[in-house]
This record gives structure tokens, sequence and C-alpha cells, in this order.
């Protein structure tokens, strides 16, 4: 018999696993459904009396702004403690337990509606700007919290012993002990069949499209923090409840189809958007998002630390700028498209080759301050190569401005274009281009890395010393992954120069309140995931987004992006989407195997395995 010696509060039903509050199972659930519904009722009343708080909540039945992020979080909260009474239709919602997801939507809901209610009263000047609807959906956001605390915690199903405990006749009382991910009851297991799966897979993301797009879409600030609050909860809640393990199942098994539906989502964003700045929102954090993936290729797969990998970008922006035919380019030529995209990549091959050649026999912290001073060269360079310290290529300060919008087979991009009866604007235009930029670095970044090649920069990354040891020449391969980095950044960068019509030495910087940096795309790879094609480019679109859309925080970016780092390395340091082998590093216990029969400091007998 094997024993788990690690506690997780979170699912076993151990000592010190009952609930925060002490309320009989049947009393919390009942409570969690009474409260949800209550506050989804509040967001048909009004919430205030005046329309001067942005959102127009002074409508009775027909909610608008904040009041529809608390209904969807309390329909959310609704259906998930329901889902827990074994109703049948429900129970697909709760693979992986009942109750967590309910506290976590309810905590959500309650954040959401408090945060609301504030903001109403901060910005009217008092709660005597609050109508009934508010206090009737923050009560009863309130109730649901009281009673998803009462809730006991979740309880993965044991196939080594069906027969219930004390602890699982009371869940099994609030309802059906489920746990279909890791140990699926015997006789339960159903498979769909591959229409079906490929069916939930276009579902899932064409609500993961529904969900960014109402987030880039959020046209003043309260709403975006009130979406960012019922998002975050929402999202743990959604993983907790197992439906994210049982998506990313069905996404590996139908891989192709995945990529497919993740791009042909994609493809329809700038056709829901009616606001061009959207648009121009979207390609931006494809910019970013393909320059973070280019450098997860050096820091997730090859291990290097590259603290100025900014400066490649600033390199194929530069060269494509020169080449493009504006008026301030010192050079004076106009490249068709596809030469100055070539041109862009090859200059920023060039230079990862070069500046690679002499710094990658260093490692760890001597390369990363390399690397963050070839950062800060770049950007002096250009500043310098204006006709007085230097010879006159750049303009210096001022840059290269007035760079012409791109085109392509007699297609101009910065011209507006009708296609399926909706109009495509120039953002659009550079949204769908930089989409499939995108596109080719992700079929670049996993065919390298299912390599030899990919295998080897993991080994490398692993541990430098054995794999030098097992015959793989770490200086070549560790180049081979700089330049190809660098040849990927430069590619986004041709685009960039021509989305932003200049570029500037200023745009090129470690850090600064505006990304794309040095330091953003170091943390969009951490944060997403590194060595993963999604995580990346999940992280970028957080990173670029957020800042976005609350510009008024802007004095406190810095502080609130640290604090936040902060937080991600505590709960998830291996990123949000991390592959199996970066959970298991950060999860594992370190505990070593007990013989059987040994005894055990409480005084019990058997094998305890860590992390088992």
């Amino acid at each position: 018999m094997t024993t788990n010696t690690t506690t997780d509060l979170t699912k076993s039903p151990s000592a010190g696993t009952s609930p925060l509050i002490p309320l009989p199972p049947a009393l919390a659930r009942a409570t969690t459904v009474l409260g949800s519904a209550v506050a989804l009722a509040g967001t048909f009343l009004a919430w205030t009396w005046t329309e001067e708080f942005p959102g127009n909540l002074t409508v009775t039945g027909y909610p608008g702004g904040l009041q529809i992020l608390t209904l969807i979080g309390s329909a959310l909260t609704l259906l998930f403690a329901l889902s827990g009474y074994g109703i049948r239709g429900l129970g697909w919602l709760t693979p992986g337990g009942t109750n967590s997801p309910v506290l976590l939507l309810a905590l959500g809901v309650l954040g959401t509606t408090g945060y609301a209610m504030g903001a109403i009263s901060d910005e009217l000047g008092g709660l005597v700007n609050l109508e009934p609807g508010a206090w009737v959906s923050g009560i009863g956001a309130l109730i649901a919290t009281i009673g998803a605390l009462g809730l006991p915690y979740d309880q993965p199903y044991d196939a080594a012993d069906p027969t219930p405990d004390l602890w699982g006749k009371i869940r099994k009382f609030g309802g059906k002990a489920r746990h279909a991910l890791s140990a699926p009851e015997p006789g339960r297991a159903k498979e769909l069949p591959a229409w079906a799966e490929i069916l939930i897979i276009a579902a899932g993301f064409g609500a993961g499209l529904y969900v960014f797009a109402y987030g880039i879409g959020t046209e003043y600030s309260e709403l975006f923090i009130g979406f960012l609050i019922i998002a975050g909860f929402g999202f743990t809640a959604v993983n907790r409840a197992g439906l994210l393990k049982r998506l990313s199942a069905l996404t590996a098994k139908h891989r192709n189809v995945t990529l497919a539906a993740a791009f042909a989502a994609a493809i329809c964003f700038p056709f829901t958007q009616s606001n061009d700045q959207f648009a121009l929102i979207g390609a931006n954090i494809l910019i970013f998002a393909t320059v973070a993936l280019g450098l997860n290729v050096v820091v997730g797969l090859a291990g290097l630390l590259d603290l100025g990998y900014v400066a490649f970008l600033g390199v194929g922006a530069y060269a494509a700028a020169l080449v493009s035919g504006s008026p301030q380019s010192t050079i004076g030529v106009h490249f068709p498209f596809w030469a100055a995209v070539l041109t862009g990549a090859a200059a920023s091959l060039i230079f990862g080759v070069v500046i690679g050649a002499p710094t990658l026999r260093l490692r760890g912290d001597y390369l990363a301050i390399v690397t963050l001073g070839f950062g800060e060269i770049f950007r002096i360079t250009m500043n310098n190569l204006n006709g007085n310290s230097g010879p006159d290529v750049t303009n210096g300060s001022n840059g290269i401005p007035n760079i012409p919008d791109l085109e392509i087979f007699g297609f101009n991009l910065g011209v507006p274009h009708d296609v399926l009866g909706t109009e495509l604007t120039r953002s659009g235009n550079y949204y769908l281009l930089m989409l499939l930029f995108t596109a080719i670095v992700v079929m670049v970044f996993r065919r390298s890395a299912e390599s030899r090649i990919g295998r080897a920069w993991v080994a490398i990354r692993e541990d430098e010393t054995a794999a030098t040891a097992m015959g793989i020449n770490g200086f070549r391969l560790k180049l081979l992954a700089f330049a190809l980095g660098a040849s990927l950044a430069g590619l986004a960068g041709t685009v960039q120069s021509h989305v932003s019509y200049s570029v500037t030495p200023e745009q090129y910087q470690f850090a600064g309140s505006v990304p794309p940096n040095s330091a953003f795309l170091l943390a969009a790879v951490i944060l997403g995931g590194m060595g993963t094609i999604s995580g990346p480019l999940i992280g970028a679109a957080l990173l670029y987004l957020i800042p976005a859309k609350l510009q008024f925080m802007a004095e406190y970016q810095l502080l609130l992006f640290g604090f936040a780092l902060m937080l991600l390395m505590r709960f998830r340091p291996e990123g949000l989407v991390a592959d199996r082998r970066k959970q298991l590093e950060f999860h594992e216990t370190g505990q070593l195997d007990v013989p059987e029969g040994t005894a055990l400091p409480d005084g019990a007998t058997g094998v305890a395995k860590a992390g088992a």
C-alpha cells in the first residue's frame, strides 16, 4: 500500500482540511445557490441614480457595464454549485472537483461587485449614490461566499478504495465525488467520438476569443479592472474544476486541429471589432508575442539568459526602415516587402552571430550582464549615429519617421478594404499580416523544439557539463539558438517599424513604461511558461494589454509589475502554461522513498513517496 506523506490543503481530506466556516454541507451548498441567485437578480435592478458613472447602471431590467460581469460570475457560480447536487447534464462542469471552483467564483463575484460599489461611491461622493440593486447584488455575493466557505474541500475519487469513508459520505451528500482526469471511476469513462472532441476544441477557442475580445473592447478603466477580477478568479475556477485539463488532453490528442482552430479564432478577431484602436492593440500584441516566442528559443529551450534581446528587434526595425523608402532614410532606397523582411531578419541574424560568438562562452550571470550591455550599446549607438557624434545613418534621437505603409502584390495595407462585407482597417490589415508571421514563428519554434537540435538545447539548459560529456557541441548549438532567436525578433521588427510609422532609439530600452522592452519580454516568457508555445503568447498578451488599458496607473506600473511577479513566483513558478517537466521540477517535495515496513515519525508504517 502506498501512502502519500504530502498534504494539499485544497484537495486532501486530512487533518486541518475542515471548512473555514463550520456549516452542514447541505446548508452550505443551499446558501451558495441562494446567494448566487440573489446576486444575479440584483443585476437587473439599478445600481446608481445618475449616468455620470460610466456604463449607465441606472436602467432597471437591462444590465450594463459592471453589472454584466456580476451577472456572468453569478450565473457561473450558480451552475457550478448546482452541479454538486448531481443534476443530470451539469456533471461535466466539474470533472476535477465541485467545491473549490464554487468558492473561487463566489470570491470573484464578491470582488467585482464590491469593487463596483466602491468605485461608484468614490466617483460620485459616498454610499448614498448606491441604488437598491447594488446592495442586493453585494449582499447576495456575500451570502454566496459565506456558503462557499462552508463547503468541504474537494476529494479526488480513489479507485483503489471505492467505499467512501465518513468524509466521502458527507461529500456525496453535498454532491458526487468525481475526479475523472486523475483517477476515473471504473466503468464511468466514456470516450467521445472524434468529431465531438473537435467541436469541444472549437468551442473552447471560440470562448477564449470572446473573452479576449471583450477585454480589449472595454471602453473605460473601471470596467477593465472588474474584468480582470472576474476573469482571474474565473480562470482559476475553471482550472480547478478540471475543464482546462480536459481541454488540454483533447488539444494534445488533436494537435494539428488545435493549431488550426487557434489561428482561425485569431483571424476572426479584427472582424469582431468596431473600433480601429482595438485592432491596433491586437497587432502590437502579436508583435510583442512573436518577439517573446523568439526569446523563448534562447531562454526557454537553450537556457541562455538574454537581457538585451530587444536590441535584435531594433536591428530588424532599423534595417527595414532604412530600406523602406522613407524620405528621412539616409540610404534612400525602397525595397519591396519581401526584400525588406529578409533584410531585417538577415541584419538581426548577423548581429546575433557577431554578438554571440565572443559572449556565449560565458555562463549564467556573466552572460546576462554582457547581453544587457549589448542592449544598451545598441540604443546608445543608434542615438549617436546622427552626423555629429558619428556617421549620419539613423538621424540620432529623431529616428526614422514617415515610414510608408507596406504594399503586397498591389494590396496596400494602409488603406481600408472591404472583406466579406466587413471593412478591414489599416490596423486590421497589419494584424492579419502579423498573424501570418506569428504562424511562421510558431511553426519554426515547434519544429525546432521537436528536432534533435531542440533536444540538445534542452540538454544544455538542464546541465551543460553533462551535455558536453555526451558529445554535444555546446558552443555551436548555443550560437545557433542565439542566431535563430535574433532572426525571429528581426522578422517582427520589420512589421513593427511600418505599424508605428517610425523607429527611435527610445523604443528599445531594457525597461520602460511601454513594451516591448527586454524586461517585459523576459517576463512574458516566464509568466506564460518557458519552453512552451502558447505560454509566451499568453504572457505577452497580458503584459501588453494590462498597461495599455490602465494608463492612469502608469506611475505605479513597475511597482505593481514587481508585486505580480512575486505572487507568480510564490504560487505558480512554472508559469501560466507549463510543460510536464516544469511541473515536476517546481512541485516535487524532495522526500525520499521509505522502504515498506519502516517506522515513520508518527508511528505508521509503509512506503512514503514524494509527489505521488
